[in-house]
């Protein structure tokens, strides 16, 4: 018989910003602890909830748009209803890099209705990729709503910058929330003291509705392909389609072995990682629709190999 609220932390940030890099630093802090996932992406294969996969952690993945907007919010509500009948201690919701957190309240209700008030809200933690955030603030109102309703900025990569960047970082920050707490990262590690927080006190805007629409919501499509390719045909490729792209990520098989494929910005990163049953790459479009096209012909061109597209 549980007896006690699960602490809820909600994670957002921007696609790339190193949300599942820090939530994996998370869950091995926490390892000792009965803790659950509900992971979050806007493609329909769930790359990160692969990714996140552990025998000791309780993990539900909802996939296919934002748990904010109105298309899977009953699917986010109830699977948090369901999540609060497993005698956790902590819950961590990793949101979509394009999710918008602004309603989180009005679903907290809603599953008090489900399943009566079993979550302790403790705060929403908002990663900054300071290499590009200056850039996305400039192009979508999500990152804005992001860091607007967060009550913890947590600054990734500062590795990757300077200390007169970091402080013009830190101003806009503040121009956009003058209260949140903010902490510095490099490659998703930080001090783990939140845990010991009042997040909540950086409360200063009400709940608002979510900008996440099923009108709005971004197009996303999955590559899937047998085989192998030269990565620096691959890479060829993936520098034309990432111009129009937020974000590609998934796991390929080169000559030289498999590897986990991240695409943030300009950035092309390669990880090892374990064989799998294909190739699979997610990718989700600026241009809607539009990207289709691009993504055939480019492939046609400088790989020529049958693939899959798939909605």
């Amino acid at each position: 018989m549980q007896n006690k609220k699960i602490d809820l932390y909600i994670l957002t940030g921007f696609l790339g910003s190193g949300k599942t890099t820090v939530l994996l630093n998370v869950l091995e802090y926490f390892k000792d602890q009965k803790v659950g996932v509900i992971q979050n992406e806007f493609g329909k294969l769930g790359i990160d909830g692969i990714i996140l996969k552990k025998d000791n952690i309780e993990m539900v993945e909802i996939n296919r748009g934002s748990i904010f907007c109105s298309c899977l919010k009953i699917s986010f509500a109830q699977a948090l209803a369901e999540m609060s009948k497993l005698n956790l201690k902590y819950l961590f919701v990793e949101s979509s890099g394009l999710a918008d957190p602004s309603n989180i309240e009005e679903i907290l209700e809603g599953v008090k209705v489900l399943a009566g008030d079993m979550y302790n809200l403790k705060g929403v933690l908002c990663l900054i990729d300071s290499v590009n955030f200056l850039e996305q603030l400039n192009d979508l109102e999500t990152v804005n709503r992001q860091l607007k309703h967060c009550h913890m900025a947590i600054i990734n990569k500062v590795d990757l910058i300077d200390e007169i960047a970091l402080q013009n970082l830190i101003e806009k920050i503040r121009k956009i929330n003058p209260v949140c707490d903010i902490v510095t990262s490099s490659f998703g590690d930080f001090d783990m003291d939140f845990i010991n927080k009042d997040l909540l006190l950086n409360k200063w805007v009400e709940g608002e509705e979510t900008t996440n629409t099923t009108e709005n919501k971004p197009k996303s499509l999955m590559m899937c392909f047998n085989g192998e390719v030269e990565k620096n045909k691959f890479e060829e490729f993936l520098n034309v389609i990432k111009q129009d792209s937020y974000r590609i990520k998934g796991f390929f098989q080169f000559k030289d072995g498999w590897k986990q494929v991240d695409v943030v910005g300009k950035k092309i990163d390669y990880k090892d990682c374990e064989p799998k049953e294909n190739s699979q790459l997610v990718f989700i479009s600026k241009i809607g629709p539009n990207i289709i096209k691009p993504i055939i012909n480019t492939w046609n061109e400088i790989i020529n190999e049958k693939m899959e597209l798939k909605n």
